[in-house]
């Protein structure tokens, strides 16, 4: 009798198409206006859609329009203080002629995907949801919950394969200049001057005036060929509870006491 081969059966991968939050696929299901508050930012939604998202860890809209002149920043100041939030702000200068139609939809997205990288990460704790059925003002192009995680989950690939560690996202940076010097480029040498072992990436990108995001592609390249590193873990952590020169103290554990003497005698050998 012939044995046909029977080939396995294929496995759908289990991460592929998983949502990033799913309160938040939920919502763009039933088409929900309010705001999505999670760990590290916080998502605005219309309609099941995502008009406008903050973070602290991502440049606002103030600074991408005012860092390199396309807004002075005394007229962003003056119409944040006449309305509610950023969006209302920007369209106020829209409305008045000082902000391009152009510029102002540019930022505003590369606002809203910059925050929404960092708001969609993982968190330790849930999300909180308010409604609020206000109908959403202004013209401002609004993004599908969809896309936004779909742009997310490309920009968590990319980092991933330019250098794995994610420490340099988020630790304190350091010069570790390469032997050889490998070359930069300007825009990766503006994020090597800053580097200074106190500021972070996404410091260093509101420095700039700069989307977090693509600093942090910087800082990943810069961290690939050498020449900066993020501070060790062991450099953060908090003083001894005991004065330096004094003796720690005693240890009470039979089993620790025991380990201890028998480190003790072989390194005597």
């Amino acid at each position: 009798m012939t044995v046909t081969h029977i080939p396995p059966l294929p496995v759908r991968d289990k991460s592929a198409g998983r949502a990033l939050s799913p309160m938040l696929t939920r919502l763009a299901e039933e088409r929900a206006t309010g705001v999505l508050v999670r760990e590290h930012g916080t998502l605005h939604l219309a309609d099941g859609r995502v008009v406008h998202a903050e973070s602290p860890l991502a440049p606002g809209l103030d600074v991408l329009l005012t860092a390199h002149g396309t807004l002075a920043a005394a007229a962003w100041q003056q119409a944040a203080a006449r309305t509610a939030g950023p969006p209302q702000a920007a369209e106020l200068l829209l409305e008045s002629g000082l902000l391009p139609t152009g510029a102002l939809e540019l930022c505003h997205l590369d606002a809203l995907y910059d925050a929404g990288y960092f708001a969609l990460a993982p968190s330790s704790a849930p999300g909180r949801f308010r409604y609020d059925n206000a109908p959403r003002p202004g013209p401002l192009p609004s993004v599908p919950v969809v896309a936004l995680e779909r742009e997310t989950l490309r920009r968590r690939l990319l980092l991933h394969r330019l250098w794995p560690d994610p420490a340099i996202d988020s630790a304190p940076l350091i010069r570790a200049d390469p032997v050889p010097a490998a070359p930069v480029t300007p825009r990766q040498r503006a994020v090597l001057d800053r580097v200074d072992g106190v500021r972070t990436a996404t410091g260093i990108a509101r420095d700039l005036g700069r989307q977090a995001f693509h600093t942090l592609v910087d800082a990943r390249r810069l961290a690939a060929a050498g020449h900066l590193a993020p501070v060790p873990p062991a450099a953060l952590d908090p003083a001894p509870a005991y004065p330096a020169l004094a003796c720690p103290p005693p240890v009470t554990d039979p089993d620790i006491a025991l380990l201890k003497r028998l480190r003790d005698a072989l390194e005597a050998l």
